[in-house]
This record gives C-alpha cells, structure tokens and sequence, in this order.
C-alpha cells in the first residue's frame, strides 16, 4: 500500500497528535464567520494552507461550516498549488493513503484513475512528497470529516478550462465536497496586502477568474478553475474570513494574505 507520510508536520503545524486535534478544533471553535443554519452546505470551500500560528484561524472558517455535513460528505477533492516541483497541468498521487499525526486519509483510487484520461492530468508522486499546500488540509479533514477519501491535486500550468474540467467530471457526485488550497497576496506591506485581498475578495464573490491578477494568490490557478465551474453550476461566493500574518502571528511590514471562502 502506498503512503504519503507527513512532510511539514512538527513546523506547519504540530507534530503531536493531541495538540493537533486540540489546536484545529479551536481554530474551528473561534472562526470569525459561521454558515447560518438556513443557508445551503457549501460544494465547495476556498481555505489557506501557511503555517497553522499564521492561517489556521482563517483555515478554521472555512471547515467550520461543514460540520454540518459530516454525514454526507464522502469524497473531498483537493487542489493546491504545487511549490516545489514544476508541473505542467495537474499531479495526481499514486499513493493509497495521505497520513498526518491523527492518522490516515484514504485517497479514492477509482476516482483519481477516472481523472487520468484527462491530458492534463497525470501521476507525480514527487510533487506532492515536499508539498505542503494539500497537507495542512487534512487535520482539518479529518477532525470534520473523518470518514471521507481524498482525491489530491498538486496544480501546476494549467488553464482555467484544464481545472474547470478535472472538477466538472466530479462535479455531480452529491457527496463530493470541492476544496481550493491558497495563500492570497505575498510580502507586501500591511496596507497594500489589505487592498490587494479586498480586490481578489471581490473577484472570488463575483465568480470572475479573469480578474484574479498575477499577484493575487499562489493558487489562483485552480482558484480561476474553481470559479468557472462553480458559474457554469450556478453557485454563489461568500466570504467568511479575509485577514494576514500581519493580523494573526507576524510583523506588518510584508506580510501574507489569507481568505476563506464557501461557494454554495
């Protein structure tokens, strides 16, 4: 059986089992914004991936609003940036499980294989070793959604319509719930970061991936997908936390942004 070992516990986030569990269920505990029980469960959440003493708060807005759904999610279907190795379209893993210190997330074999027919898509177990943007996602995962497999995405150069595709042959499974993984705007000052994720923020709500700027997120291109399959589905954007390192755990001279978001 094939195992993707945790590559960034013990510096991402804590390496201890209970202080992991203990440190995602506050951040889920005290999330900024909370889905009302009226509203529709998300398809799908937008939630950063920095270190947990930086993002994790936000993080927690996003998860937080899926408990309610821990019965009918089965399948989470993950997309992050890959950082450390240059990829062209988007990296499935040949791995049966992805672990972390609480233990094991089933990948969804049949599902990844039905992606690999897509020329974008393809097996690299090397992008997804060292890639922390999908592996921060899982405690949170399986603090909410412990009975659910995992269909990893490490994206690389890839169209809007590429990633817009590789969701939409998922897309109407009812128990499948979608999770983008970035980081907003990087290293500018406080105030500049603040403007440029407000700009993003907009083109997140108004479903418009054209808009996304270079600058705009380290994943903004399967955000970009993201927003164009959720269009073409009729789903709206809502944000439920937009803040920075500048906020959370670090000085305000450059700073990293983080949104989360949930698209119902």
């Amino acid at each position: 059986m094939g195992r993707r070992e945790p590559a960034v516990a013990g510096t991402f986030y804590p390496r201890d089992a209970r202080e992991l569990a203990a440190a995602v269920d506050d951040y889920m505990a005290t999330a900024r914004v909370a889905l009302g029980a009226s509203q529709r469960p998300p398809k799908a959440i937008i939630a950063p991936h920095a270190g947990y003493v930086y993002s994790g708060p936000i993080a927690g807005s996003a998860w937080a609003g899926l408990r309610p759904q821990a019965d009918t999610i089965r399948r989470v279907v993950l997309l992050g940036p890959a950082h450390r190795v240059a990829v062209r379209g988007l990296a499935a893993s040949s791995a049966d499980v992805f672990a972390t210190p609480l233990g094991d997330v089933p990948v969804d074999r049949a599902a990844v294989q039905e992606l690999l027919d897509l020329p974008q898509v393809f097996t690299n177990d090397d992008a997804h070793d060292q890639e922390h943007s999908l592996e921060v996602q899982l405690p949170f995962l399986q603090r909410v959604l412990s009975d659910s497999t995992l269909v990893p995405l490490a994206v690389g150069d890839a169209s809007t319509e590429e990633v817009a595709e590789v969701l939409d042959r998922l897309w109407d499974r009812a128990a499948t719930l979608l999770v983008v993984s970035p980081d907003l705007s990087h290293y500018y000052d406080y105030e500049t970061a603040c403007q440029l994720d407000r700009e993003t923020t907009h083109a997140i709500e108004q479903l418009a991936p054209e808009s996304l700027a270079s600058w705009s997120a380290c994943g903004r291109i399967p955000i970009r997908g993201l927003l164009r399959a959720a269009a073409a589905h009729g789903l709206s954007a809502k944000t439920l936390d937009l803040r920075n390192s500048g906020d959370t755990a670090g000085d305000r001279d450059r700073v990293v942004g983080y949104g989360a978001y949930a698209l119902t």
